[in-house]
């Protein structure tokens, strides 16, 4: 029999819970869902993986790092471009160069463009927690099994966006933990199947199976995305759209958490 891995990307308070900073609609019921599979298929998942989207106050991506041209504070879902910051729309309150050089880079590798969010997944906060539902299934889990869950942490660097599980958009320099994650991708190699689930759809998601498809194709066969176990930011499915269908062209399996036996 083959080994099951079920990686959770950041199914976090903020993201899951209605009351989070940067909930993101349907996915207090994917956390059932996931937590459903994980209690009646449990016992043939020989490894879980969940990642910690972990963010500090004053990040490229949070309000706190930009203003106007009167000094204000940049409001959340704000789009940051290279051409309006030197158009002196949007001014970076640190880092000015190179904050400038990492939009180019990301227009020019063809990256999400720059939006602001909400402060979430703030480190040490409530919302930075994995969701409850999704906790309680990891620890009724590593009773049951005697395998503990492991953890991922993305997105501390200030300096860059970290979507994707295994890389951020653009890696700082002399920052390993912005570059490639070769260790997990290979860890996730050891197993034959893989199963994916978690938030944001459109986003972190999308992004860290699109890095699959880059980065790691010998994982693309193994992996199962569970379509009824994410959910996107409101108004932003498009993004993923595209992501997915290359999925699927090149092999990799779309399917439901409901009714599946692992």
């Amino acid at each position: 029999m083959g080994k099951t891995a079920l990686l959770i990307i950041d199914a976090q308070f903020d993201f899951c819970n209605p009351e989070g900073a940067l909930f993101v609609p349907g996915a207090e019921i994917d956390v059932e869902r996931i937590a459903r599979l994980i209690a009646l298929e449990g016992k043939k998942i020989d490894g879980i993986f969940v990642t910690l989207d972990t963010h500090k106050v004053i990040d490229i991506a949070h309000p706190l790092f930009w203003e106007d041209a009167n000094g204000n504070t940049v409001a959340p879902f704000t789009l940051i471009t290279p051409a309006a910051v030197k158009a002196g729309k949007w001014t970076p309150r640190y880092q000015q160069d190179y904050v400038l050089k990492y939009l180019e880079t990301l227009e020019s590798e063809g990256e999400f463009k720059h939006f602001i969010w909400p402060e979430h997944c703030l480190i040490g906060s409530k919302g930075a927690s994995l969701d409850d539902t999704i906790m309680n299934a990891l620890l009724a889990w590593t009773h049951e099994t005697g395998r503990d869950y492991k953890v991922v942490s993305k997105g501390i660097n200030p300096l860059t966006e970290h979507f994707g599980v295994f890389r951020a958009q653009i890696p700082v320099a002399e920052d390993p933990a912005t570059e490639l994650n070769k260790a997990f991708l290979e860890e996730l190699e050891e197993f034959d199947k893989i199963l994916i689930a978690g938030e944001a759809r459109s986003h972190c998601v999308a992004t860290s199976i699109n890095q699959i498809l880059k980065y790691a194709p010998s994982l693309v066969p193994k992996v199962t995305v569970l379509t009824d176990c994410m959910s996107d930011v409101t108004n932003w499915g498009h993004l993923a759209d595209p992501i997915f269908e290359a999925a699927a062209a090149q092999g990799m399996t779309f399917s439901k958490a409901a009714g599946m036996s692992v």
